[in-house]
Parts: C-alpha cells; structure tokens; sequence
C-alpha cells in the first residue's frame, strides 16, 4: 500500500496544486516501475499503482472537481471525470486479470499513457484556472482536504463511484473500508 505520507511534497506547502504535481511524478515512477519489471516481479509495484491512482482520482473528483466547477470551467471539471472514470474501468480490468496475464502489458501500456495525457489536461487546462482563481490560503485548506481524503479513501479500483463527486462521497467511506479491510487481509498486516 502507499505511503500517505509520500503523498505530500517535501516542501513546506499545502496547496492543492504543488501535492498534485507531486503525486503525478509519483504516479509516472511507479508505472516506470510497473513497466520494466518481469512480469513475476510486478504484483507489488502494481499494487502500489493501484492504490496510488485509486486514492489521487478519489481525493480530486471529491476536493479539486466541485471547486473547478465553482470557478466557471465546468466543462474542464466534466472532461477530467470522464477521463478518470475511463481509467478506474481499466484498472479495475488490470486488477481482475494480473499482471501474468499476456493482455496485461498491453492493457497497462495503454492506460500509462492515457494516465500521462489526462495528467497533462490537468496541468495545462484545469491547474492554472484554479491558480489564478483561488487564494493560497484556500489552496492550501483544499490541500490538507485532499491529503485527509487520500488517507482515509479507497485503494482500489470502483467503477460505481468514478467520475461522479457526489457518488464518491455516498459510497466512498464503505468502499474504502472494504478496501482497508481487503488489504490488511491480503498482505497479513493485523494492525
């Protein structure tokens, strides 16, 4: 599982922006590790992908999305969610089949790259309106939201809650508890 802790940039700023540029590096080194792994060797990085997506998708649908849509960029905030829903299915679909399965590379080659282009959307697009639009103070706020959300969501896939904020927020809490619960039971932690 991941690190929460590793969500948070090593500086000494909360804003929403700064800890979602930090986790997008995060997200690229460990599908860099994911890749280049045999493939008895990928279960563990795998995982940590998996959580690490499912948690960063979760934590903007329910604290980055509504405040997008706030500031007028509805259409941003929409296309994002789209883009995420589409990429928790496919995790879901890598989850279910392995990363022994002979379609698992392909599979997973292609949602890296659709991952890196809906990273690149956020960047370009949906970053610098919330920037320009929303006070540090209030960035800052959003980032310690997102972190709490992060820790305490979902580390797996879920296609009922993806793309949808207010699902996320119904459900969210029950499939997050599922998911601890499922993990403590699959790596033998009995914390």
């Amino acid at each position: 599982m991941t690190d929460t802790e590793a969500l948070r940039p090593d500086t000494a700023t909360e804003d929403v922006i700064e800890v979602l540029l930090h986790q997008h590096e995060m997200v690229k080194s460990t599908f860099a590790e994911v890749l280049s792994a045999p493939p008895a060797w990928r279960q563990e990085p795998f995982d940590r992908l998996r959580a690490l997506l499912a948690m960063h998708e979760t934590a903007e649908e329910m604290v980055l999305r509504p405040r997008t849509r706030s500031i007028g960029a509805e259409d941003v905030a929409e296309m994002r969610n789209s883009e995420e829903k589409a990429a928790t299915e496919v995790l879901a679909e890598l989850e279910k089949m392995g990363p022994e399965d002979a379609r698992f590379l392909e599979l997973l080659t292609q949602l890296h790259q659709d991952v890196l282009t809906h990273a690149a959307a956020e960047e370009a697009m949906e970053f610098p309106r919330i920037r320009m639009e929303v006070p540090l103070d209030e960035r800052e706020a959003m980032g310690r939201r997102l972190l709490v959300v992060e820790k305490t969501g979902p580390t797996h896939p879920h296609t009922s809650t993806a793309g949808s904020t207010g699902r996320s927020w119904v459900l969210g809490p029950f499939a997050s508890m599922v998911d601890h619960v499922r993990d403590a039971f699959s790596t033998g932690d009995d914390r």
